[in-house]
Order: structure tokens, then C-alpha cells, then sequence
């Protein structure tokens, strides 16, 4: 069980990492950007407390 949960995690994290690498490369203006590199964080942070049991 915990192994899964550590596996669930782990993705999570590179796929926040991958998506926050790929808004950096949208032809984007900066306050967009940042926008919406605040809105995955939080997605990504809810996405990971659930992962934990939290939610």
C-alpha cells in the first residue's frame, strides 16, 4: 500500500514539473504565465494532499 501511494506521488510531481515546463514555453505574456502557473501549483498541491488521505 504504501509503495503505491509513494509511486502516486512521484508521478503527480513530474507531471506538475512537465506542465509547469511547458506553460514556461507558451508564447504567453508574464502576468498570464504567472497566472497560470499558480493554478497548477494549487491543482497539483490538492492533487497530492489526496494522495495523502487528506482530501
Amino acid at each position: 500500500m504504501g509503495a503505491s501511494v509513494l509511486v502516486g506521488i512521484l508521478i503527480t510531481f513530474l507531471v506538475i514539473i512537465l506542465v509547469l515546463y511547458l506553460v514556461q514555453r507558451l508564447p504567453l505574456d508574464a502576468r498570464t504565465r504567472q497566472i497560470v502557473q499558480i493554478i497548477v501549483i494549487i491543482i497539483g498541491i490538492v492533487s497530492l494532499l489526496k494522495y495523502l488521505a487528506v482530501f
